[in-house]
């Protein structure tokens, strides 16, 4: 009569083993799913942020192509801007030498008309 109790605690002993091995693997299996989750998160997280990076790069990128037309543009701009100065002296000398001439004239003019 004995053995059969023994026998019937093991099984129960056993059986109580089998339920606590099967709650921790529960317990292990959940804790994996929930870092294996707030992994992908972050994965999510970092792979937005990288795309985010990307496209203000580009952005980056097409701005300094719009400020290097703008400053090719200005350049073009100076560039002519210096050959009609150029121009604008030109006849300025031009102007002064005909005023000098004309007054050189006037004062002929009045000497001959004494």
């Amino acid at each position: 009569g004995a053995g059969r109790g023994r026998d019937k605690m093991a099984a129960g002993g056993a059986a109580d083993a089998q339920a606590r091995f099967g709650h921790s693997v529960k317990g292990l299996l959940t804790e994996k799913v929930t870092s294996c989750g707030t992994d992908v998160i972050a994965l999510t997280k970092q792979v937005l942020k990288g795309s985010r990076s990307a496209e203000l790069l580009g952005q980056a990128a097409r701005n300094m192509v719009m400020q290097e037309d703008a400053i090719l543009h200005s350049e073009d701009s100076l560039r002519k801007m210096a050959i009609i100065t150029t121009h604008l002296q030109y006849q300025q000398e031009a102007i002064q030498k005909n005023v000098e001439r004309s007054s050189n004239l006037q004062d002929q003019l009045s000497h001959l008309l004494k």
